[in-house]
């Protein structure tokens, strides 16, 4: 087999060369297309359950809420672990599935099973899947900085922080979010704005009034209500009934109950006020003040180079179109791909140096210009040929395949500097008189031919044991193993 393709090879040169040339066009738009991150993504195919219980105590949360959803979760298919967290009013519940398991086949999965104990939980306590995301997802953070003029009081600050807050949340956020492979933004920092209506005691036993009472009145007149079509002079007017709450006076004049013919507004037993939820944290720039700061989660698998170029180019945008009050601007301070420019540069040198060193080696004891610039285009193509098979079969350009690579430029000319210097002996040692020059190039070929392939082949089964490696250690050394093992077999075809 080996010497039926060498004669094809060898007959069919311009064939040969245009697929050469393919191969190097399609490497190039591989690589330029191949997802590219700083380490591999060791982390195993699992789906998290949070579900929020609020007023409930940890073991109420525990007994009411965590166990019921483990119960319906087991016998999951290709369940390996399942582990939850309970604290006061929240429920994290944490599955691992089998590697082989698709994470999108997981989730929907899980997601039926939800739907089944949604009954059996207490009132207020939903369920949700968190973000298809890694930990590796967190590839943008940013905070919103505002020009610093004179000193302001705690009061004007606190009020700075709920507009910067509500800013983040109804305008950065949505337009973030709107980016591809973007999977979610996290807020942080600052006070979520919150209209509170702080009801006095005193003035509910005047009433005779239950706080449940007031609020369900506000939950029922923050809301619209559609009507039907009236007809009036051959004209059709759409009738609907507006009573969304806009501003503080809407939350005031709402009726609670209606005591002798006199309405009890919400004004009449308590205080109506604009403040902020209560919040576990802050975040704080440089430990000198407090700022919103916001953290990009990237979905699962997806491209971190093009998911920050995108991002930097929707920021850019937003200042542009002015959608920030005057002053106050995104700066990023955390960029993944810092992170994966250095980490590759260092492949990418080390690469570099080892090209550089075998070029030279070539050129010094091969003695002939021609013999080593073929080996040298085998040096160039196997690596490009390289990244399109990575591409076709999902393996990231990072620090371990890229890795692989470089540990593999010694051996991809190993098999061509062999062949190369075979033919250039039968070249110098017989003249054309006696032998045509294709059939010597032939002979040559096919004389270290199958020595060659038996050789890299050898080679190719020495990474063998690493792909039998499973978890952590496999998601780790395998791209290592793939990309050696696929740049050793490209060079053998060429």
């Amino acid at each position: 087999m080996v010497s039926r393709l060498l004669d094809i090879s060898l007959r069919q040169r311009m064939l040969v060369i245009i697929c050469a040339l393919m191969i190097g066009a399609g490497g190039v738009y591989a690589f330029r297309t191949i997802p590219i991150d700083a380490f591999p993504d060791v982390t195993s195919v699992l789906v998290q359950v949070v579900t929020k219980a609020p007023g409930l105590s940890p073991a109420e949360v525990e007994r009411l809420v965590t166990y019921p959803i483990e119960l319906q979760l087991t016998g999951v298919p290709a369940l390996t672990e399942m582990r939850s967290l309970t604290k006061v009013g929240l429920s994290l519940i944490t599955i691992v599935f089998d590697d082989s398991m698709d994470i999108n086949l997981a989730r929907q999965l899980v997601l039926e099973r939800l739907l089944e104990v949604e009954e059996q939980l207490p009132p207020g306590a939903e369920p949700m899947l968190v973000p298809n995301s890694t930990g590796l997802g967190e590839v943008f953070q940013y905070y919103l900085d505002a020009p610093q003029g004179a000193a302001v009081d705690a009061e004007v600050e606190h009020q700075n922080l709920i507009a910067q807050r509500t800013i983040q949340d109804w305008v950065i956020r949505p337009i973030l979010k709107s980016t591809p492979e973007v999977i979610d933004v996290n807020s942080m920092g600052g006070y979520v704005k919150q209209y509170q209506v702080l009801v006095e005691p005193g003035l509910l036993r005047k009433y005779n009034l239950t706080l449940r009472e007031v609020f369900d009145a506000v939950s029922r007149n923050n809301a619209n209500a559609g009507g039907n079509i009236l007809e009036k002079h051959a004209e059709k007017y759409i009738v609907r009934g507006t009573g969304l709450i806009r501003s503080l006076e809407d939350i005031e004049r709402i009726v609670v109950r209606e005591t002798g013919g006199t309405p009890v507004y919400v004004s009449d037993v308590g205080q109506v006020v604009i403040n902020h939820a209560v919040r576990h944290g802050a975040t704080v720039l440089n430990g000198d003040r407090e700022v919103v700061s916001g953290i990009v989660l990237m979905l699962r698998g997806g491209n971190a180079r093009d998911v920050v170029e995108g991002l930097k180019a929707r920021v850019e945008e937003i200042h542009a179109k002015g959608l920030l009050p005057n002053g106050l601007r995104i700066v990023p301070f955390y960029d993944r791909i810092e992170l994966i420019t250095e980490a590759l540069n260092t492949v990418y040198k080390s690469l570099a140096e080892g090209v550089v060193l075998v070029v030279v080696v070539l050129f010094l004891f091969l003695g002939n210009i021609r013999s080593a610039l073929i080996v040298v285009g085998t040096l160039v193509l196997a690596p490009l040929a390289t990244f399109i098979v990575m591409g076709q079969i999902g393996l990231t350009a990072n620090l371990m395949s890229l890795g692989g690579l470089a540990i593999a430029i010694g051996m991809i000319v190993d098999g061509s500097v062999v062949v190369v210097e075979n033919v250039y002996r039968h070249l110098s040692h017989h003249s054309a008189a006696t032998m045509p020059r294709l059939q010597l190039v032939t002979t040559a070929v096919k004389e270290v031919g199958q020595p060659v392939v038996f050789g890299i082949l050898i080679i190719i089964l020495v990474f063998f044991p690493l792909l039998s490696l499973h978890g952590m250690e496999g998601k780790m050394f395998k791209p290592l193993a793939y990309t050696i093992m696929i740049a050793l077999l490209v060079s053998l075809l060429l």
